[in-house]
């Protein structure tokens, strides 16, 4: 069956259409949303079945390091352990093109988080359709970039991905063509902000 796809506008996003896009996904449906780096897959939290069929479509294992995409930094204390200098440092540079690499609570889920380290990536990206999405949503979104198999590159056309995987998706938000970048990752070592990548985020806050 074809994904439903619904054409939001990205600086005045139709409550109808949100509202749909985010049932869907709430209904255990995998979703493909714009971001304020490019456009990723999307499920809810808990969905054990939709994060498995996300993995399938980018041809990743189960125990790949996925994202926790949250509206905003309220919250944060139920899946991350951050200090109040930690969480001050955030606030000051979220919403953003940035994934936060932090310990992890013991709410997340086993699946969820790097077993090893036991750290979950968090993100509080910045754009009208995301964070529509996000406040008609009743819980953060479980994330991944749309990085298609043999592809290097994160998807930035919804057009494009309708015709790869629109058939084995749910919902396709068409937020228009994206300058596609990756975020840039910062993880937190005993507090102390480590760059890992340098992608759309200003490195200069973490540096």
């Amino acid at each position: 069956m074809a994904a439903e796809f619904i054409s939001i506008h990205p600086d005045n996003p139709q409550p109808r259409f949100i509202k749909k896009a985010c049932s869907i996904i709430e209904s255990g449906g995998v979703g493909v949303i714009p971001t304020d780096s490019a456009y990723a897959l999307c499920c809810n939290i808990g969905d054990k079945n939709a994060m498995e069929r996300i993995a399938a479509i980018r041809k990743i294992s189960k125990k790949h390091n996925f994202t926790l995409i949250c509206r905003d930094l309220s919250e944060l204390s139920t899946y991350a352990k951050v200090s109040n200098n930690v969480f001050r440092l955030l606030k000051n540079n979220t919403p953003g093109a940035y994934t936060f690499i932090l310990p992890a609570t013991k709410e997340v889920p086993r699946r969820l988080m790097n077993e090893k380290k036991r750290t979950i990536g968090i993100r509080v990206p910045a754009g009208a359709i995301i964070e529509a999405l996000l406040n008609e949503c009743s819980e953060p979104l479980l994330s991944c970039s749309l990085i298609l198999p043999d592809h290097e590159e994160p998807e930035n056309d919804p057009i494009t991905i309708n015709d790869e995987i629109g058939s084995i998706v749910d919902v396709i938000v068409d937020g228009g063509v994206l300058d596609a970048m990756p975020t840039t990752v910062i993880r937190f070592e005993d507090d102390i902000p480590v760059v890992r990548r340098v992608g759309r985020g200003d490195p200069t806050p973490f540096s």
